[in-house]
């Protein structure tokens, strides 16, 4: 059971630490440039395609560095560097300062968050040599339960401090989670260095890029949660930052009550099943969207997709770090976050296009919902080839093992 291992409880408190810092300032970002700077939002999800390649450019490095250099080195480099971004865009937006810099030092937050993710799922992956799917799952209830609590904490205080004060004190997270990350969290043994260079050497696995290619459409799906519903919860409804935040605090409550069993109930059904339910969820969750008005209703969409949310997440990392070798979990799980931060930020872009030119909330959820119905059928129809490559790594592996015995 993935909990026993000694060094997954601290990587999972400092996970909840840093979801909240980020949960209780990025949500608010679209806000403050739409509402306080005028910003066309589809220029605001222009600027969040931008952070996808901020992104990829940090999950190339974050994964090359968990390989190469050590997860815990890597991670604790990415805490640092976020911790210098949140603080100097909090001054930024206080003081009113130039757009262009608000949105660069954005990018550099998005940097910092890949760098750090392919060396927080390679220690997961090292710490959990089976059930794979429960530990991924036991990390994201420690993530969602700083999600849930980060958007209710800043929408409430959103009511009466300016947002760049949201910004100071993701900061401020930050640096417990860092003390965490150089103090307690530990690497399970010494990284076999591999020959390979570079993070595209994982992009020759031809089971990774049948993944990838199936999973994109939900990666795009999955980008809409903060940014294009925010904008269209509270300007295009009328609910009020404190109920959008309301929103996310139930995303992340549920994931932190239902995650980790749902998790451990998902592990007995094939993979590529577990991943077309998950998608099919999302889009449904997305379709609803399109005709809910009251809070209620809108709470019960939350659900829906929540519960995608928690069959797809885990079984896409275990499917990666299944594909991996062990000296290159790194690179695969990076390759994995790379191809989800262009989904989150590629889907606003989309999002921003559709809110801006789409007037219809039918007609804009549903094309954005038909991509997890895509997804699901790709799953349905193309997961047999994703099932053969997990069963020639298993055997592979177990070649590995009984070689060395």
């Amino acid at each position: 059971m993935p909990s026993k291992k000694p060094s997954l409880w601290p990587l999972v408190a400092m996970q909840m630490i840093t979801a909240m810092g980020f949960s209780l300032a990025l949500p608010f970002l679209s806000l403050y440039l739409v509402q306080r700077r005028g910003m066309a939002m589809s220029l605001v999800g222009t600027v969040m395609l931008g952070a996808a390649f901020a992104s990829a450019a940090g999950q190339f490095l974050g994964g090359m560095g968990a390989d190469r250099l050590g997860r815990r080195l890597t991670l604790a480099s990415a805490l640092a560097l976020r911790i210098a971004a949140f603080s100097a865009l909090g001054i930024l937006m206080y003081t009113n300062g130039p757009i262009y810099a608000i949105v660069l030092l954005f990018l550099l937050v998005r940097v910092s968050g890949g760098l750090a993710m392919p060396a927080v799922s390679a220690l997961v992956a090292d710490l959990t040599e089976k059930n794979r799917i429960e530990g991924y799952g036991l990390l994201r209830v420690g993530g969602n339960i700083g999600w849930g609590a980060g958007p209710a904490l800043g929408g409430f205080l959103a009511t009466f401090l300016p947002y760049s004060h949201l910004f100071l004190l993701a900061a401020g997270a930050t640096v417990l989670a860092l003390f965490l990350a150089v103090g307690l969290i530990q690497e399970p043994g010494k990284i076999k260095i591999s020959s390979e260079r570079g993070l595209f050497a994982a992009f020759r696995d031809p089971g990774l890029l049948i993944f990838l290619a199936l999973a994109f459409p939900v990666f795009l799906l999955a980008g809409q949660l903060v940014s294009t519903l925010s904008i269209f919860t509270v300007e295009k409804l009328g609910l009020s930052t404190a109920q959008f935040g309301g929103l996310l605090t139930l995303n992340g409550f549920l994931v932190a009550v239902a995650q980790y069993p749902l998790a451990r109930l998902s592990e007995r059904w094939r993979r590529s099943r577990v991943l077309a339910l998950g998608a099919f969820l999302y889009g449904l969750g997305y379709l609803s969207l399109g005709w809910v008005r009251a809070y209620p209703l809108l709470l019960g969409s939350m659900v829906v997709i929540t519960s995608g949310e928690m069959l797809f997440a885990p079984a896409s990392s275990a499917t990666v770090a299944e594909l991996a070798p062990s000296h290159a979990r790194g690179r695969y799980l990076g390759a994995l976050g790379l191809g989800e931060s262009f989904g989150a930020s590629a889907g606003p872009f989309l999002g921003g296009l559709l809110l801006d030119f789409v007037p219809s909330a039918p007609l804009l959820w549903g094309a954005l919902a038909s991509l997890g119905f895509l997804a699901t059928g790709l799953f349905l129809g193309g997961g047999e080839g994703l099932y053969g490559a997990l069963q020639k790594k298993a055997a592979r592996t177990l070649d590995e093992k009984e070689g060395r015995a």
